[in-house]
């Protein structure tokens, strides 16, 4: 059993929930000159998804805390080379397959090397083929992997050609990186041209690299359980409890909580003010990403249920939670047909929610260049005369 040191200061769980709001860049001014590529330093890793409703998950993070962001200026936030030609982001597996800051690079050198370790894969690699993806991508690159000789050998998903197979392990291996996306599919080119030259290597032993990565977790998180950081880039629970005592995080006592927490030691210096955003979430959205701390923290149930068969879904295929007053506070199931932004199915937590969940919906409407807004349908019947209404007053 592990055991941990007593907790320096006991905060109340809405001290905690507004931390965490803060932590976000959900609570107070959002830094507009630091932009897009401020929110991803800010939360460390922003999620990748194939989906795409209003736009794509790595879209809607950026705009929740922003506002209205041109999509294209996203898209050149995270991929478009500097001054120096150095790319500012990079994607690699961290929560999931994730766009994370160039210099977070070194912070992965554990991962890198659990790959190469790795004994078994589940494609099998004709000999030589990796290492003539790797020449061509010395002579040619960047490259997607259908220009690298195909990505897949048959429609199906997931049957990738040997040629996607080695460039992918490459990936992992460190030996290639994405420099974008291009129409959705990774571009890649050599590690050693893409990665500033002072960031590339693996000098970072193991532990380093947790007790980093960790330290960035609680910053990001502002207060956490060891399952929340351990959760953020996908570690293993093992692996904070070695490195949480020397990361730098205070240990702290949540009410209502039940188990240790720490907390960044700047986030506990001054109290978290300022203006709560209010907008729709990505259901891939950091703040809502592990299920128990959202339980926890908002009393909000979240689940994506893109994968779940049509009649079972209860909240609709693309449920985005609704952020205001620091609390999550309903859903929308969003669509879109031609100029018009659909809200296929509202969740509202009561009448009082009604004008926040309005305002979102306006927003995001105007963000995508829509000019309407209709209501398919609300859980709760009485409340769609007053959505209506609302939203026919902004609209107006």
């Amino acid at each position: 059993m592990t055991s941990f040191p007593r907790p320096a200061t006991e905060l109340s769980a809405d001290e905690a929930r507004r931390i965490a709001l803060r932590a976000q860049g959900l609570l107070g001014a959002p830094d507009r000159r630091a932009g897009v590529r401020g929110v991803l330093r800010r939360l460390g890793a922003v999620q990748l998804d194939t989906i795409s409703v209003l736009a794509r998950s790595h879209e809607l993070v950026p705009y929740a805390r922003l506002g209205a962001t041109g999509r294209d200026t996203v898209e050149d936030a995270y991929w478009k080379p500097g001054r120096t030609g150095a790319p500012h982001a990079f994607e690699y597996w961290s929560h999931a397959a994730c766009i994370l800051p160039i210099e977070e690079w070194p912070h992965f050198a554990f991962r890198r090397r659990a790959y190469r370790d790795r004994p078994h894969w589940n494609h099998e690699l004709p000999a030589g083929t990796y290492e003539q993806v790797i020449k061509h991508l010395r002579a040619e690159g960047p490259l997607t992997a259908t220009e690298l000789g195909g990505a897949k050998r048959t429609s199906e998903w997931w049957d990738w050609s040997s040629t996607k197979v080695a460039v992918e392990r490459a990936l992992m291996y460190g030996e290639v990186v994405c420099v974008e996306r291009r129409g959705w599919k990774r571009v890649y080119d050599l590690a050693e041209r893409a990665v500033p030259e002072a960031l590339l290597h693996d000098r970072l032993d193991d532990t380093e690299c947790l007790r980093r990565l960790v330290r960035l977790a609680g910053r990001a998180l502002g207060v956490g359980t060891r399952a929340d950081l351990a959760d953020y880039h996908r570690l293993k629970a093992e692996q904070v409890d070695a490195v949480i005592a020397d990361s730098g995080l205070v240990p702290v006592t949540v009410a209502g909580w039940g188990r240790p927490a720490w907390a960044d030691p700047a986030a506990l210096e001054t109290p978290p003010r300022g203006r709560h955003r209010t907008t729709l979430l990505s259901p891939f959205d950091s703040l809502v990403w592990e299920r128990a701390r959202t339980e926890r923290i908002f009393g909000f149930t979240h689940r994506l249920e893109a994968y779940v068969p049509r009649p079972k879904r209860v909240h609709g295929y693309y449920a985005m939670p609704v952020l205001a007053g620091g609390r999550l506070v309903g859903r929308v199931d969003p669509g879109r047909e031609g100029r018009t932004l659909v809200a296929r199915q509202v969740t509202l937590d009561g009448p009082k929610a009604v004008p926040a969940v309005a305002q979102a919906l306006v927003e995001a409407a105007s963000w995508v260049d829509c000019t309407d807004v209709r209501v398919e349908r609300v859980d709760a019947p009485e409340m769609r005369a007053p959505l209506a209404g609302e939203l026919a007053r902004l609209l107006a």
